[in-house]
């Protein structure tokens, strides 16, 4: 009993760990995707397939920390072999370089064909729209991704969580009060009207991809651990790349990547520069964020990406001297307001308070080791109580 229970709280004190790591790459990659994108487009860069491909392109780096994921899980069945030999354990399978299983691969192809149309959907609104007014608009991904939270894995509402999502929708609202002033110059009604509906479907369809993510997770039929996390984030973005890759080769943006990067205002160098660091950020932002719904809930991502909107405002208008007006301000204030609000309720109100798996939420031993297989006691079907 008393190593199970220090076996709890050892994982539980893993998951805090990913999920400020996890966290912190969704505020970068949120605030950084958007400034990067925006800069690409300001200084010459046409290309919306290109942009949108740039937002998963760094799937390859992934591979890194899975690779160390494997090659520790290698040692640890080796170091075994005197336990395996003495009958202590009854394990002599060799872990496999790949934990994902046929759903959660599926799952992951069609969530990643998803995200990649919403990436391209995302890039035609930031071609046309100020990153203040993308970012506002983007803010109410919060609405549809708690909509979808409920509908698909039946996410529990807490009086602190409906205030933040209140507060943090109001705030978007305000900031609309003065988006007709900040259209760019020289960009017509049309294309800034069909900036602003694009980035509207787009914040709607990533809201319904956020819940999906979390609704993969709870039906897999095996244990979710972070290393299976990365591995659908990997398929996930291949599938994305994939799905822009084929509008890249179709609009020929291939061809014309070395003819726009001698054109650039910034210069070739900085033209690349500018790509890389994109495709960074954007990165980041994805692998916060199926991080954050691993350790907590889709509606968790939804929050912090909400909740990040003012701190773009506020780069947006130090870097590309884009209007600060007073709603503006306002908004900061009650997305920070919403933000307290959602996580004193967290912490007041911890959704996973037992291991029933009634509020929807994992059990604290959710962590697992790669090569450790879940104990008798857990389900008898295999599948874990929450992802």
């Amino acid at each position: 009993m008393a190593e199970e229970e220090a076996n709890s709280n050892g994982n539980a004190t893993l998951k805090k760990i990913l999920l400020v790591i996890n966290c912190i790459m969704l505020c970068f990659g949120t605030s950084g995707g958007p400034l990067v994108t925006r800069l690409y487009f300001i200084h010459g860069g046409k290309r919306v397939w290109l942009s949108s491909w740039l937002e998963t392109a760094a799937w390859p780096v992934i591979i890194v920390p899975l690779g160390i994921s494997y090659i520790n899980r290698r040692r640890r069945w080796a170091n075994s072999t005197c336990e395996r030999a003495s009958g202590l354990i009854d394990n002599s399978t060799p872990p496999r370089p790949l934990l994902l299983k046929p759903f959660l691969f599926v799952a992951a192809a069609v969530v990643g064909v998803l995200t990649g149309l919403d990436n391209f959907i995302y890039a035609y609104g930031v071609a046309r729209l100020p990153v203040s007014t993308s970012a506002l608009i983007i803010a109410t991904q919060l609405a549809f991704t708690a909509a979808f939270a409920f509908l698909l894995v039946k996410q529990r509402f807490t009086p602190f969580s409906i205030n933040a999502i209140f507060l943090l929708t109001l705030g978007a609202a305000v900031l609309a009060l003065h988006t007709a002033s900040d259209k760019p110059k020289g960009e017509s009604d049309n294309a800034y009207a069909m900036g602003f509906v694009m980035t509207l479907v787009a914040a709607g369809l990533y809201g319904f991809i956020l819940p999906s993510v979390e609704l993969s997770y709870k039906k897999a039929k095996q244990v979710i651990t972070y290393s299976l996390v990365l591995e659908y984030q990997l398929v996930m973005c291949i599938f994305a790349t994939a799905f822009c890759t084929v509008g890249m080769l179709i609009n020929k943006d291939f061809q014309a990547i070395s003819r726009e990067a001698r054109e650039y205002g910034l210069g070739e160098f900085s033209y690349y520069v500018v790509l890389v660091a994109n495709a960074i950020a954007w990165q980041c932002f994805f692998l916060g964020t199926v991080g954050v719904i691993f350790c907590a809930s889709s509606l968790s991502s939804g929050i912090i990406i909400a909740v990040m909107v003012p701190v773009t405002e506020v780069l947006g208008v130090m870097f590309y001297k884009e209007k600060f007006h007073v709603e503006k301000g306002v908004s900061v204030a009650l997305s920070l307001w919403g933000f307290i609000s959602y996580f004193y309720g967290e912490i007041k109100h911890p959704i996973n308070r037992d291991d029933t798996g009634r509020d929807h939420q994992l059990p604290a031993p959710i962590i697992h080791a790669e090569n450790e297989r879940p104990q008798p006691q857990n389900d008898s079907s295999g599948s874990p109580d929450r992802v």
